[in-house]
């Protein structure tokens, strides 16, 4: 409920720019493909390949860099013995996993009004794919929430990788498009295949890269997990008297 509040309602309309946030990227991206008079993206609808793309990409990044930064800002909660830090982390990226669904849901379902055929065609492979996002994301906010506490170069590292996620992932440029062997080698970013997977959930007809592995993408995910969850038992005294 603290985190909920404070995410929310902590700044002016706080709760209006999460929403605000991906609806003028996405606007301003489809914008941008209708002055280029770009239709059709991997044979998907653009401004569903964008709007899909985004969505995901939103919540893996929000849902890795709030629990980043969960250690750092509820430091005073460790005065009470039954808050361990790994806790802090936890909920804010279920937190952050349930105000991102709830922000997919609007962003679609007024695609829907205007028109635009919002509806996953697999459910199974979208919610797969959305899963896959989030544990990818809760992993990595488990890993960097520690090593930022030790090592505090890690937000200068931080800023610079997840800076060209946003176009090496494929959000706004078709990875399909890319010749081989670069295309390949974009592949070995595990978001790349959760977003390719999250838009042939919604259109079984869109032309997604040969090389998409959901297996490749769980292991990321379960491998970071374990990482992060070892680093939070290893350091749990470290970061608590810092």
């Amino acid at each position: 409920m603290r985190e909920a509040l404070s995410r929310l309602f902590s700044k002016r309309a706080a709760w209006a720019w999460l929403l605000l946030e991906p609806a003028v990227h996405l606007a301003f991206m489809v914008f941008i493909f209708t002055v280029i008079r770009v239709r059709h993206v991997g044979g998907i609808d653009t401004a569903l390949w964008l709007m899909v793309g985004m969505l995901g990409f939103f919540l893996f990044r929000r849902t890795g860099t709030q629990g980043a930064n969960a250690i750092g800002a509820n430091r005073t909660l460790f005065t009470y013995r039954q808050v361990k830090p790994v806790d802090t982390v936890l909920v804010r990226v279920v937190l952050e996993g349930l105000v991102m669904l709830m922000v997919a849901v609007l962003i679609l379902s007024a695609a829907g009004l205007l028109g635009l055929s919002s509806l996953p065609s697999d459910p199974l492979a979208v919610m797969e794919a959305t899963v896959g996002l989030w544990l990818l994301g809760v992993g990595f906010g488990l890993v960097v929430s520690v090593l930022k506490e030790l090592v505090a170069e890690v937000d200068n590292i931080l800023d610079m990788v997840m800076k060209p996620m946003y176009l090496l992932s494929g959000v706004i440029v078709p990875l399909s498009a890319i010749p081989y062997p670069y295309r390949e080698w974009l592949m070995y970013n595990p978001v790349a295949h959760g977003l390719e997977a999250l838009r042939l959930g919604f259109a079984p007809y869109y032309h997604a890269t040969p090389e998409l592995s959901m297996p490749y993408l769980y292991g990321w995910a379960l491998g970071l997990l374990f990482f992060g969850l070892l680093l939070q038992a290893r350091f749990a005294r470290k970061l608590t008297t810092q």
